[in-house]
């Protein structure tokens, strides 16, 4: 993946001036490591008269593949095969923009300490891109970058020389030229417009993104005639993020008309009126759920099976009404952790009778776990394997048999409301799986059933009326009604 920047001068303004501008010296060749590879500076030429500046980014095609898990077009989704072959290594695109806004950041924002004058004067400039894929071919190109200013030269690429009547793939060669831009605006309009070409960005568009485009697009973008193509393929077509950032612009699009400042036109709500409410994360409303069942069911005595780093034991323990509280967990990390968080070697004595944490695997039945009055597996069961789900549901519902049993686990539904989570992955990297609200309600149906339960399910946050709730919770509680046959079956 390659790009070069050139520029002409003179005596008095050498053209070996870019090197202060790049901040890289036209005598070296410097290499910087990037999060998919290796980007090298180098200048194939340096003199008074003329002066390149040459990117070259090497893809580490394994860290792509491991890294991109699938996103964007690290592997694209339009082939099988395309995690692994793919044109990530050879064509300009979100990965050579990337390594533009690390290699040359302080040129981006027009920064340089040594020549301050430099950077706000015009150059002659001349960039090339030997590949650029280009979804919507040469025309787009020049619709893209003639009204910032470029004369562009944009020749599609054959799909093979050979065979002419093969047609032209979607790469152009590309080379821009202008007198009257300067190098921070030319490095801002390819960090926007090459992924904007490429319609594919190689990770995970989050909300963030709409602060990185009006930054690089200050001072053009506003008033650029394909504003909503460039901000709906920059966002990866995230249509609540192009929503948010077509009004922000619109802001400073009247901002700039009216010579004001963007805070005075947008000043409809007070600053202060802005934090006065937040949403209550769902951990929290999760646990509230959580106690708010366990006081219902008149539990005194509480099982907290898989209970991480004690988060809920911590909220039990602050409700004198649960006077014993067992937090178990498989790691021994986590108990420690959950350990120093509830301040076990200073806790005063009476607190401290009535919590114990210990290691125990939820895999295989233990007496210890018996006669409780309530057990809570919150978000436990998907960091299980499947198959291995049997065994936790006899151990917990067989052998321990708490008279209550509170299960809460993600709605897969709801996963298309979370705008940072990639389409089609689970919310953890440790998920095993998700389900749906059908199929967690099948699930617990059948435990309760097997096991002499009665099952109630409860919404944990916001109801969705199309999705459902982000968290469901399923409450067991041991049925009163249990026949002769059940008995005999528990008995054996």
């Amino acid at each position: 993946m390659f790009l070069t920047i050139s520029t002409t001068g003179t005596p008095e303004r050498p053209a070996t001036d870019l090197g202060f501008l790049l901040h890289k010296h036209p005598d070296k060749a410097q290499a910087f490591s990037t999060s998919y590879g290796r980007a090298h500076v180098l200048y194939p030429e340096a003199d008074d008269q003329r002066c390149t500046a040459a990117l070259l980014l090497e893809v580490d095609a394994v860290a792509l593949v491991r890294r991109g898990k699938g996103k964007g077009r690290g592997g694209a989704p339009d082939a099988a095969l395309a995690q692994y072959v793919n044109d990530r290594p050879y064509a300009a695109s979100s990965l050579l923009a990337v390594a533009l806004s690390a290699v040359f950041s302080s040129a981006m924002r027009g920064v340089c300490h040594a020549r301050p004058e430099l950077p706000a004067q015009p150059r002659p400039l001349r960039i090339e891109v030997p590949a650029l894929p280009a979804r919507g071919g040469p025309e787009l190109v020049r619709r893209l970058f003639e009204p910032l200013g470029w004369t562009v030269t944009a020749d599609a690429v054959p799909l093979d020389a050979e065979f002419p009547e093969w047609g032209d793939s979607r790469y152009v060669r590309l080379e821009l030229e202008s007198t009257r831009l300067t190098v921070a605006e030319a490095l801002r309009h390819l960090y926007v417009l090459l992924p904007v070409l490429d319609d594919a960005k190689h990770y995970w568009v989050a909300p963030d993104e709409v602060d990185k485009l009006l930054r690089a697009g200050e001072g053009w973008l506003p008033e650029h005639p394909e504003q909503q193509l460039i901000t709906r393929r920059y966002l990866s077509r995230r249509w609540s993020l192009t929503r948010e950032a077509m009004e922000r612009l619109e802001l400073v699009r009247l901002a700039e008309s009216d010579d004001t400042e963007v805070e005075d036109i947008d000043n409809a709500v007070a600053a202060e009126t802005e934090s006065e409410e937040k949403p209550t994360p769902l951990a929290v409303q999760r646990r509230e759920a959580i106690l708010t069942a366990l006081r219902a069911a008149g539990a005194a005595r509480v099982l907290d099976l898989g209970c991480g780093q004690g988060q809920l034991v911590q909220a039990l323990l602050k409700d004198p009404a649960f006077t014993e509280i067992v937090g178990v967990d498989v790691s021994v990390r986590a108990l420690t952790i959950a350990s120093r968080r509830l301040k076990l070697d200073r806790m005063g004595e009476r607190t401290a009778s009535r919590v114990k944490l210990f290691q125990g695997s939820l895999a295989y039945t233990d007496k210890r776990l018996k006669g409780y009055d309530a057990a809570v597996l919150s978000e436990v069961i998907e960091h299980l394997d499947l198959p291995r789900l049997p065994a936790l549901e006899y151990a917990v519902f067989g052998a321990a048999r708490p008279r209550t049993v509170l299960v809460t686990t993600p709605n897969v539904e709801y996963n298309v409301r979370w705008e940072s989570l990639p389409a089609g992955h689970v919310r953890h990297g440790d998920h095993r799986f998700e389900w749906t609200r059908e199929e967690f309600r099948a699930w617990a149906s059948s435990v309760a059933e097997r096991h002499g339960y009665d099952v109630e399910f409860t919404p944990v946050g916001p109801d969705d009326p199309e999705v459902g709730p982000p968290t469901q919770m399923a409450v067991f509680e041991l049925s009163t009604a249990v026949t002769k046959p059940e008995k005999e079956a528990k008995a054996a």
